[in-house]
């Protein structure tokens, strides 16, 4: 890549002192590069849809092409600020055991919901249902740490703790969801497709990390990148984080 490839925005680098605001956001290729960002699979794995962010093959790995992944995500983040900005929801979903505590981490500080657990069909497609669990769930843990329990007999005690344990499995990341969420943000498009197809059809915008295996169809925003690499999935999540929280300032 040349020199002036190798970092990338919209308004250009910040002039010193200048407060950062929603188009100021800087997605650097060199440090993309250093988190393993442009990695893919093998070629012999990577899905057709995904052609045209394959910047060249290197030892039969697919080498995605960081401009196009720059320009992408600028758009995913911009679209996610916009939700936030009108005070919508966003909803993380990351399945894969090496990024569920990121996840989980990053879903917290910005007091969204999340799924880092196997992912729940119908969630999204029959929410109704989803909902009166979620809502049992929060009663049953409500009326625990009350202590209205306490007249069971310790048989019944253990059954509940455990009838809990396995919602809160389930739902601990979504107990203060109250509606569908306007917009869904996927770690991994390939293992999470169930997810990206219920949000079709149901009209929410999928924003997703599409690795060189991935169907890009799924999707509404697409951010090339390898899904793999802690040190990938981490730099994106961070600039989501950072992101996000312009807005929320």
């Amino acid at each position: 890549m040349s020199e002036e490839t190798k970092k990338t925005s919209e308004s250009g680098p910040l002039e010193e002192g200048k407060r950062k605001g929603p188009s100021d956001l800087i997605i650097d290729i060199e440090e993309m590069v250093g988190a393993g960002v442009h990695l893919g699979h093998k070629k012999s794995k990577g899905h057709p849809k995904m052609k045209p962010y394959i910047f060249a093959q290197k030892n039969n790995i697919d080498i995605i092409d960081l401009q196009k992944t720059a320009q992408n995500f600028k758009e995913a983040l911009e679209f996610m600020q916009e939700t936030v900005k009108e005070g919508k929801k966003i909803f993380f979903v990351g399945t894969k055991i090496q990024i569920k505590d990121l996840l989980q981490e990053l879903a917290e500080a910005l007091k969204m919901p999340y799924f880092n657990k196997r992912w729940l069909g119908g969630f999204l497609t029959n929410f109704p249902t989803m909902l009166k669990r979620i809502n049992y769930f929060n009663d049953l843990k409500k009326k625990m740490e009350g202590g209205e329990f306490e007249k069971y007999t310790k048989k019944e005690k253990i059954k509940i703790e455990k009838e809990l344990k396995s919602l809160e499995e389930k739902f601990g990341g979504v107990k203060e969801i109250t509606e569908l969420p306007k917009a869904i943000f996927i770690l991994d498009l390939k293992k999470d497709a169930l997810a990206a197809k219920e949000a079709k059809k149901v009209g929410i915008p999928v924003v997703a990390i599409c690795d060189t295996d991935a169907d890009i169809g799924l999707c509404d925003f697409a951010i090339p990148a390898n899904d793999d690499a802690l040190s990938s999935v981490k730099y994106i999540l961070d600039k989501v984080k950072e992101a996000i929280l312009l807005i929320k300032k």
